[in-house]
């Protein structure tokens, strides 16, 4: 029996401190993540991240908790409930650090007698901090476990049409009028992970306009493929290569892909870009770092900067084209449900 499997990034279990250190604990000292020797690792994350930044942490979840817990954790599920009613095929959730933990879905899933499933990590642009470190980790639970299971996973789908036309439309509900700028904001990386992710060793960061150039680098190239989805979008929505931008946002340290969201919220007002609107494509359910990051914080920077419109595009979440875009790409179109 087929079923499915939606991962995302992962939250603090509760608003409380202790929470959010375990979460950032976890999250922050997997090798793939922070990917400096062991040591430097830890030393990082249990002497200077998680003891000065949980608080400040603590407060921005605070900002966007609701009754029901994480954003993140309830559009997921609710992802989750929309394409099991479109494809009549089990699917759960989980989280790649904290709950609902990948073991406790491949067990859910397994007892329900799924013994194929189709694993998608929720994120449109391959990373090794994110679609590699979940298909590692999905791997090491069904081996720990001795699941008798087959695995199919999708690493990425920054470019499928289905992807961009559920993305494009979304935005372009969303667009003010007379709007003067399109931000396309995504979550950063350190450079270095892009080349640690280059299987050729030589051409990402090393060949001029490496990410414009189609090379055997593309599939795992995180920045070539955001800017690939950007584009993508900008053709479709049929706005001109002026009127559009890309920037890249919570970033942790030097070295990280530029320009920053964070500083563009300061100087677009200066160009004249007054009235914008920001989406953030890398992700698709909306969390800590769309809604309070972006439509919170970045909101209120740009305004001090002198911007007068400020909106903020939701994520796909939910919504009917991106759910029939899932059905589509995870189960066979005859068996669907109308």
């Amino acid at each position: 029996m087929k079923g499915i499997l939606l991962i995302n990034l992962g939250s603090p279990k509760s608003l409380e401190l202790k929470s959010v250190r375990t979460y950032l604990r976890e999250f922050l000292s997997d090798d793939l993540v922070i990917d400096l020797p062991k040591i430097a690792q830890q030393l990082l994350v249990n002497l200077i991240i998680v003891p000065f930044r949980s608080s400040k942490t603590l407060h921005a979840y605070s900002t966007v908790w609701t009754d029901q817990g994480s954003p993140l954790i309830t559009e997921t599920q609710a992802m989750a409930d929309a394409l099991q009613a479109k494809t009549q095929q089990p699917v759960d959730v989980a989280m790649r650090y904290q709950e609902p933990s990948i073991r406790d879905a491949i067990k859910r899933l397994k007892a329900k007698g799924v013994d194929d499933i189709h694993v998608l990590p929720l994120y449109p642009h391959y990373a090794m901090s994110t679609s590699l470190t979940t298909r590692l980790a999905v791997e090491e639970q069904v081996k720990d476990l001795k699941a008798d299971v087959s695995l199919t996973f999708t690493d990425s789908f920054y470019n499928d049409e289905g992807y961009i036309q559920a993305l494009a439309e979304k935005i372009k509900v969303g667009l003010p009028e007379n709007y003067d700028y399109l931000l396309f904001s995504y979550h950063g990386l350190p450079e270095r992970h892009l080349v640690k992710t280059d299987p050729t060793h030589s051409h990402c960061m090393k060949v001029e306009n490496c990410c414009e150039l189609a090379s055997e680098a593309t599939p795992f190239c995180y920045k070539a493929q955001v800017l690939a989805t950007s584009r993508l979008c900008a053709e479709y929505l049929q706005i001109p290569k002026e009127k559009w931008g890309v920037t890249f946002q919570s970033r942790i340290g030097p070295g990280w892909l530029q320009p920053f969201t964070d500083e563009a919220m300061k100087t677009l007002p200066t160009e004249g870009k007054k009235n914008i609107a920001v989406v953030c494509p890398s992700f698709v359910a909306d969390c800590l770092e769309t809604l309070e990051e972006v439509n919170l914080r970045a909101r209120e920077d740009f305004v001090e900067a002198g911007g007068e419109l400020f909106t903020y595009i939701p994520c796909l979440n939910d919504d009917n084209r991106w759910i029939n875009f899932l059905a589509d790409l995870l189960v066979p179109q005859d068996q669907h449900i109308a």
